[in-house]
């Protein structure tokens, strides 16, 4: 590939790059493709490639982690995508916009635009096999909430103390590659601050440590009210930023905002 033309995006600091899936339609290796993309100093850098194709409705995507490893969804990744098509299709508020991903369909009802800057509300399916387990991570026994968010999800409550970088590094690290979980995990330190406030660490599986996660906001959300006092319709604060999460028994409802970052041209390795 002489020239790859690719969309850099963010949401609260999660990023990701959007590529024509009909421009990597030749590429023999699209992990290793993911991987020097996604590389911080070597590459463009990002927490995930987006390959993504327009359908009347939104877009196709399919995700790949930084390390080239296979991601069902990202719930700021699929905002990402709405963001590029707001901008390209000249979408505005109330606007709804499908994306196909590999954990199914995802609507997301357009809410506000402010430049490259869209607020929107997706509807992220329900929460799935909620329950708690204890698991060793790394020669410590924690007191996990699992679930499926689309995605696989370990949520580890505890309190303000629990949620320290230096414990991502280790509890959250071991639980993302435990042998319970045959896929590894997205792992959540998380605190119940008030009943409408959740504070969250991320370890994204595939990735390490990220700025914010969607799914794993929800997953946070949904692991407070069950099991950590909290009310149903809440604040999830990560480092990146504050989303809003709304969980009800059919469905968890994320709000909160993605911006497109600009065009870049890859010119591959030389």
């Amino acid at each position: 590939m002489a020239a790859l033309r690719v969309v850099k995006a963010h949401a609260y600091g999660n990023d990701f790059l959007l590529a024509a899936m009909g421009d990597v339609a030749e590429v023999g290796d699209l992990p290793d493709l993911a991987r020097v993309l996604c590389a911080r100093h070597t590459g463009i850098g990002a927490d995930g490639l987006m390959l993504v194709a327009p359908t009347p409705r939104g877009a196709a995507t399919r995700l790949l982690n930084a390390d080239g490893s296979h991601s069902e969804i990202s719930g700021n990744g699929i905002r990402c995508v709405v963001a590029w098509l707001a901008r390209y299709r000249n979408l505005d508020a109330g606007a709804t916009v499908v994306i196909d991903t590999d954990a199914g369909e995802r609507p997301v009802e357009i809410l506000s635009r402010m430049g490259p800057r869209i607020m929107c509300r997706a509807a992220m399916g329900p929460a799935r096999g909620v329950r708690e387990e204890t698991l060793d991570a790394g020669g410590t026994t924690v007191r996990c909430v699992v679930l499926d968010m689309g995605n696989p999800q370990c949520v580890v409550l505890g309190d303000a103390g629990s949620v320290s970088v230096s414990r991502l590094h280790s509890v959250g690290a071991a639980l993302a590659v435990h042998p319970r979980f045959t896929a590894g995990t997205n792992v959540e330190l998380a605190t119940v601050e008030a009943p409408d406030r959740v504070r969250i660490l991320i370890w994204e599986r595939g990735v390490g440590p990220t700025e914010a996660s969607g799914t794993g906001a929800c997953a946070a959300a949904v692991a407070a009210a069950a099991f950590g006092g909290a009310s149903t319709d809440m604040d999830v604060v990560a480092p990146g930023g504050t989303q809003r999460v709304t969980v009800t028994p059919g469905q968890v409802w994320l709000t909160g905002w993605a911006e497109v970052i600009g065009h870049i041209e890859w010119w591959g390795r030389q």
